[in-house]
């Protein structure tokens, strides 16, 4: 019998470390796939969550942020692109130029989980795509409503509840929350609410940690029924 896990993967969708983590966590997800099922929950993180509406440059945000130089800020994007390359995501640096505010693709991503897990996964992926391969801006509410009906979600209830304050307490809730948690950066692997696995691991990192956390549960149930 398959052993049953909740994943709870906090993060950003202007993160990314998350696009990598998360291709790399579905990976491992298929190398364990004949002993775990896993359903991941999506929950939100804000790396900039005052960035205005209009964004920033990247170059200008990251060397106020961080304090990097040119060099350092083209050798970190070209780190992000050959592992991102490695898990089979494709990071366009040409393409991508700004930062912007991602409090309502959040939101969004809230909504979709009340729609199915599988819809939520695949808004996701959507967003990441959209944001990190074709450089477009994911505070935009046309792109967002595109990225929705590509996910194959309700396009209308999506208009609806961009254009209302709906699920906005819901995801300062859970940012809160994990913030309160100790998760302050992304991404946040939580399994099954007590295991952390912090970053964007490599494939073989995230099935090691997961066979682990497996047989960890499994000698505690087997202690417990003793």
């Amino acid at each position: 019998m398959k052993q049953q896990m909740r994943i709870d993967f906090v993060s950003d969708v202007s993160c990314p470390w998350c696009a990598i983590g998360l291709k790399s966590l579905q990976q491992a997800l298929q190398r364990v796939g004949d002993e775990i099922d896993a359903d991941i929950h999506f929950q939100p993180f804000e790396l900039n969550p005052g960035m205005k509406a209009e964004g920033q440059d990247i170059a200008e945000h990251i060397t106020e942020k961080y304090g990097s130089t040119p060099a350092q800020l083209a050798q970190s994007q070209e780190t992000i692109r050959q592992r991102g390359a490695s898990v089979g995501f494709t990071f366009d640096m040409d393409k991508r130029s700004r930062i912007y505010n991602t409090f309502d693709a959040h939101r969004l991503l809230h909504w979709a989980e009340t729609q199915g897990l599988e819809h939520q996964l695949a808004l996701k992926e959507k967003l990441l795509d959209a944001y990190f391969t074709q450089g477009e801006d994911p505070s935009n509410h046309a792109l967002l409503l595109r990225t929705v009906g590509e996910a194959g979600l309700d396009v209308e209830q999506a208009r609806t509840v961009l254009e209302s304050d709906a699920y906005a307490d819901e995801v300062r809730r859970q940012e809160y929350y994990w913030k309160r948690a100790g998760i302050n950066s992304v991404p946040a692997v939580i399994v099954n609410e007590r295991h952390l696995i912090s970053g964007g691991q490599p494939p073989e990192v995230f099935e090691q940690a997961l066979r682990q956390i497996a047989q960890q549960e499994n000698e505690q149930l087997e202690q417990d029924e003793a």
